[in-house]
C-alpha cells in the first residue's frame, strides 16, 4: 500500500522519517531495549541483537499492511525512535498506529508530536485512509494528553488488557477520522 512500493523518507523541521537500514542495527537495538519506552508501551519479553537484525531486514521492505518509519534528530542524525502504521486495512481504510521514542532526554522536546503529525498526514493523505487508531495505557498520560492534542478521540476502553508487575492495566482505544484530521491540518 505504500506509494510506488518504496518506503517513503518524510522530511519534517526537526526530525526525518525514514525506513530502517541495516546500518541502525545498533540504535534500533538500544532502542528496543530502552526500559521506560517498553514499559509506556506495554511491551514485554527480551529480545536479542539477531532477533533484531531479523526484524529489521522484515520491516526494510515495504509491505501491503505496514509502515515502519524510524523517527531520526535532524540536528544529530540520531535514531530516536519509530513511528508505524501498521494492521493496514484497505478495505476498511483503517491502520492502527504506534510510537516510540528511546531515552527520557529525547521525550518532551516535541519529536513524537512532530513525528505522529507527518505519519497522519502520510496515512489520510497517501494512503487515503478514514481511521486512524491506538491503543494507550492510562500510566502513560504524558502520551494521552498529546494524543487528545493532535485530535484523537476516545473510543472505549479494554479492561484488564494487559497484566505486568502482578497487576493487569486497562487500555484506552483513540481513533481519528479522516475529517476530523482536515478539519484540524487542512489549511482553508
Amino acid at each position: 500500500m505504500t506509494e510506488a512500493n518504496t518506503m517513503p523518507k518524510i522530511d519534517g523541521e526537526h526530525i526525518i522519517l525514514r525506513g530502517v537500514e541495516e546500518t541502525d542495527l545498533e540504535a534500533y537495538y538500544n532502542f528496543l531495549l530502552d526500559e521506560e519506552m517498553g514499559r509506556l508501551t506495554g511491551s514485554q519479553g527480551e529480545i536479542s541483537r539477531e532477533q533484531t537484525a531479523d526484524w529489521i531486514r522484515k520491516i526494510s521492505v515495504p509491505a501491503e499492511d505496514r509502515v515502519d518509519l524510524m523517527i531520526i534528530v535532524k540536528e544529530t542524525d540520531e535514531l530516536i525512535g519509530e513511528v508505524v502504521l501498521n494492521e493496514i486495512d484497505p478495505d476498511n481504510r483503517s491502520a492502527n498506529i504506534r510510537i516510540g521514542i528511546r531515552s527520557h532526554e529525547h521525550r518532551g522536546k516535541g519529536y513524537g508530536t512532530e513525528a505522529m503529525t507527518q505519519m497522519l498526514q502520510y496515512g489520510f493523505e497517501s494512503l487515503k485512509l478514514h481511521r486512524i487508531h491506538l491503543g494507550v495505557y492510562p500510566f502513560n498520560p504524558r502520551a494521552i494528553h498529546v494524543y487528545e492534542k493532535l485530535g484523537f478521540k476516545r473510543d472505549g476502553v479494554e479492561r484488564d488488557a494487559l497484566y505486568v508487575d502482578g497487576e493487569f492495566h486497562n487500555l484506552i482505544l483513540m481513533s481519528m477520522l479522516e475529517d476530523e484530521y482536515r478539519a484540524l491540518y487542512e489549511t482553508k
